[in-house]
């Protein structure tokens, strides 16, 4: 038979003295562990202890860094100052002051992390506003808008951002994106647009309430004060049912809203979606659309074009007017706290529509003449928030008022209805707030 290719212990012959090859005998110290006998074996624990001795010598003789130095000062003298804030709970630093530490300034990773946020709407009114917040801060913002009521121009001032996205896209089809939150926003807010197609006007408050199921984004609901109808008490609290009239020409505006909340609230229970809620009352401001039928807007573009401002019924109604500028605030410190809400979103001064043509006329014309009209329907006759939940729980309050705001708003109607780019420029108009 051929050679004995396998080592069977005794059972094989030794190969012969003349084959050229022999082994190393094995040294056996069986009495030790086997971790001990890999150290010893092939002076393995010599060249540990040297690597131990050159390491010992490298630090010991390094120069301490004067940060460490200075912090181990500051935490002999005061250990008690590094207490910090985080995510809402108190945590206690320790700094360990070593010889060798090298100290620094914070590293560029640790700084705040923008968000992706998606707002719906977002080339709106309103929307555009709140996206010139975001983008301030440093968010990654993505518009979505079909541009029923919204303009191309009120965030073209992104445009070259690598921060900003603009989708054209209808709400009311199906969109998935991965982002951490959502401002919804998408609905024509005036009753010359949402009367235009009143199903697609309640579909569109629906639809984007898709959005939380698909990632786990937080979702914020702009509603209204239309879901509290024609109110019987006053002013309104959130936790006040509302007066609407479900068959209404006006319901698929104010019922479309009361369902929105509805089912934002059923994810919130059923799914476990953080969710807020937001109702808004009347707001005025810069980039307003210049026909939409609302009074100020109305007031606004019929003194600049010299005709009679339309007063509808007795002019007795009253509306309470926020400035742009605050509704974003208040919008942004719900988005970021701790409540679902819903919040009342509004300036608790309230003026009659007799009131408001008033001030309209101090602002452009005094000499504006006041046309009455017969009243629309379902037209509610009080409407006034109740924000002391806002004010306590979100530290938020109206700043701006109308007597401010409203030169502002004049001044971007004027230029965008003559042309005239004399005045200041719309897209930063701010106002001066009162103390």
């Amino acid at each position: 038979m051929g050679p004995e290719l396998i080592y069977r212990g005794h059972d094989a012959q030794p190969p012969a003295s003349g084959a050229g090859y022999s082994p190393k005998p094995e040294k056996r110290m069986l009495w030790l562990s086997r971790a001990l006998r890999y150290l010893l074996r092939e002076q393995r624990l010599l060249f540990l202890l040297v690597g131990v001795a050159v390491a010992a010598l490298v630090l010991g003789f390094a120069p301490a860094s004067p940060a460490a130095i200075g912090g181990a000062r500051l935490m002999m003298a005061d250990p008690q100052s590094t207490a910090v804030r985080h995510h809402g709970r108190n945590h206690r630093v320790a700094f360990e002051a070593t010889r060798g530490f090298v100290g620094g300034k914070v590293p560029l990773g640790l700084k705040r992390k923008g968000l992706r946020i998606v707002v719906t709407g977002g080339a709106g009114f309103v929307g555009s506003h709140l996206v010139d917040r975001l983008m301030a801060r440093g968010d990654s913002v993505i518009v979505v808008d079909n541009f029923f009521t919204g303009r191309k121009q009120n965030v073209m001032h992104h445009f070259g951002n690598p921060n900003f996205e603009l989708i054209r896209h209808d709400v009311v089809e199906p969109l998935l994106l991965e982002v951490d939150q959502i401002y919804h926003l998408a609905c024509p807010a005036s009753p010359v647009h949402y009367k235009f197609n009143p199903v697609k006007t309640i579909i569109s408050f629906l639809s984007s309430l898709l959005f939380p199921l698909l990632r786990p984004s937080k979702f914020l609901l702009t509603s209204t004060s239309e879901v509290y109808g024609d109110p019987l008490q006053h002013p309104q609290v959130e936790t006040y049912w509302g007066n609407v009239n479900p068959i209404g020409v006006r319901s698929c505006y104010d019922e479309g809203k009361r369902t929105a909340e509805t089912l934002t609230m059923d994810y919130h229970r059923g799914a476990q979606v953080e969710v807020r809620i937001a109702r808004i009352f009347n707001t005025y401001g810069p980039r307003m659309c210049i026909d939409d039928g609302r009074v100020v807007s109305n007031f606004v573009a019929q003194a600049l074009r010299k005709e009679a401002m339309t007063v509808y019924g007795d002019g007795k109604q009253t509306r309470s007017f926020q400035y742009v500028s605050d509704l974003v605030e208040g919008l942004m410190r719900l988005m970021e706290g701790e409540y679902v809400g819903p919040f009342n979103l509004g300036n608790p001064g309230e003026f009659t529509m007799l009131e408001l043509a008033k001030v309209v006329q101090e602002t452009i014309d005094p000499n504006a003449s006041i046309e009455f009209r017969p009243n629309t329907e379902d037209d509610p006759h009080k409407r006034k928030p109740d924000i002391t939940r806002a004010k306590e729980l979100l530290n938020w309050e109206p700043k701006i008022s109308l007597r401010q705001g409203l030169p502002l708003m004049v001044s971007d109607f004027r230029n965008r209805i003559f042309g005239d780019h004399s005045d200041a420029n719309p897209t930063g108009a701010t106002a001066t707030r009162s103390s």
